[in-house]
C-alpha cells in the first residue's frame, strides 16, 4: 500500500483556513477504475482509495504509517506570502483620509 501525507489547502471559495490546519493520509489507488458500459459510471473494487485519515499533526500521521507498514510520501505545504500593502482597500474607509471620496 502506498499513500501520501499532506496538509490540505484552504478552499478557493473561502478566505478562512478552517479545514486546512490538520494533516491527511490518503491512499493511492492500486487498481485502475473501469467504466460501466450501460451507465458510464466509473467504478473500482478497491476500498482503500476511498479512505482519508485525518491527523492533528504531521508526526502522528507518519507514526501511523510506519506502524501499519504503509509506504507514505510526505508532501510539505507551500507557504503563501501574506498580502500586505499600503494604500489597500481598507484605506478607502479611513477616517483620516486626505483626499475627498468621489465617484
Amino acid at each position: 500500500m502506498s499513500a501520501r501525507i499532506f496538509q490540505p489547502s484552504r478552499p478557493a471559495t473561502q478566505s478562512g483556513n478552517a479545514k486546512s490546519q490538520g494533516w491527511v493520509l490518503e491512499f493511492y489507488p492500486e487498481m485502475s477504475s473501469k467504466i460501466d458500459p450501460l451507465m458510464g459510471w466509473t467504478s473500482s473494487g478497491e476500498m482503500q482509495a476511498q479512505v482519508k485519515l485525518n491527523f492533528p499533526d504531521k508526526e502522528s500521521a507518519v507514526k501511523y504509517a510506519n506502524k501499519h507498514g504503509i509506504d507514505a510520501i510526505i508532501v510539505d505545504p507551500k507557504k503563501r506570502k501574506p498580502i500586505i500593502r499600503s494604500g489597500g482597500y481598507a484605506e478607502n474607509f479611513d477616517t483620516n483620509r486626505k483626499v475627498v471620496w468621489t465617484h
